[in-house]
């Protein structure tokens, strides 16, 4: 990050919400800069405000305290700017595959040609090739992912927010999806050429594996325990399960673990 611009910058970022049990501060004194081409992943503890994290810098939740800046404005808001995957894919189940992908241009007033255009070559983009009329229903998990991550991509975003978007998945399906994704942000490619990324998991291998650093959260109220470094070379696909790799999730499963215990402790109670 040393000597870039940040595209997203959180600064002293509090956020407490109001419940009825009173108030629940969720994240305390957040300090985090993603540069342009970054991945940057966030694991914690349940309860620890990932999610909370995410909706901020989306511009679904205001903060209570700090700011947020994207590309040095002032986040107030959703924008097309920001696109944003959720764990339950968030499809319109009345829309075909072609009209979910779609949607977004035309909610922006794009032209139809052009819509048509860029639906094409993102159904192709993410493999749904000979699937553009086919309804949510009518596809496997892992396809209605891609259709969820096309739709995000149609608004050509700067910044990609990710929220959980493969925790649905099985096992196998995960892993594809994994590399998937990093193929469709430019795993291969220079670092100039691909997008910031903040993207949410529980998944620690799954962190690891995507990112460029690993925001460690400690539990409620949500504060950045530990920032890791992932010095792993790109691609990424045929170290997955490299010692490197390992000893890294190893590291970041120690900062969590005790609070993660506590977490279920607690669920079960």
């Amino acid at each position: 990050m040393e000597g870039l611009i940040p595209r997203i910058a959180i600064t002293s970022l509090g956020k407490t919400w109001q419940g009825r049990r009173g108030d629940v501060e969720a994240l305390r004194d957040i300090n985090l800069a993603i540069g342009p081409g970054e991945f940057v992943a966030v694991v914690g503890p349940s309860g620890c405000g990932k999610s909370t994290l995410l909706s901020v810098v989306a511009g679904f939740a205001t903060p209570t305290s700090g700011k947020v800046l994207v590309d040095g404005l002032s986040v107030d808001g959703p924008s097309p700017e920001r696109g944003v995957m959720f764990q339950d894919y968030a499809l319109f189940p009345w829309r075909t595959v072609a009209d979910n992908i779609g949607f977004g241009p035309l909610a922006r007033g794009v032209k139809r040609a052009e819509r048509l255009e860029i639906t094409q070559r993102l159904v192709a983009l993410v493999g749904l090739d000979g699937f553009q009329d086919r309804y949510p229903h009518e596809l496997s998990g892992g396809m209605r992912q891609r259709c969820a991550l096309a739709r995000m991509l149609a608004n050509d975003p700067a910044v990609w927010l990710m929220d959980e978007p493969l925790a649905a998945l099985d096992p196998q399906t995960r892993i594809v999806m994994q590399d998937e994704l990093l193929r469709i942000w430019g795993d291969e490619r220079p670092a100039d050429q691909r997008r910031a990324v903040l993207f949410v998991t529980h998944g620690i291998d799954e962190a690891v594996h995507l990112s460029d650093r690993v925001v460690v959260l400690a539990r409620r109220p949500g504060r950045v325990r530990a920032v890791i470094e992932v010095d792993l070379p790109r691609p990424r696909s045929a170290l997955r399960s490299s010692p490197e790799a390992a000893r890294l999730v190893a590291e970041i499963w120690a900062l969590i673990r005790d609070e993660a215990v506590d977490a279920i402790r607690e669920e079960n109670g």
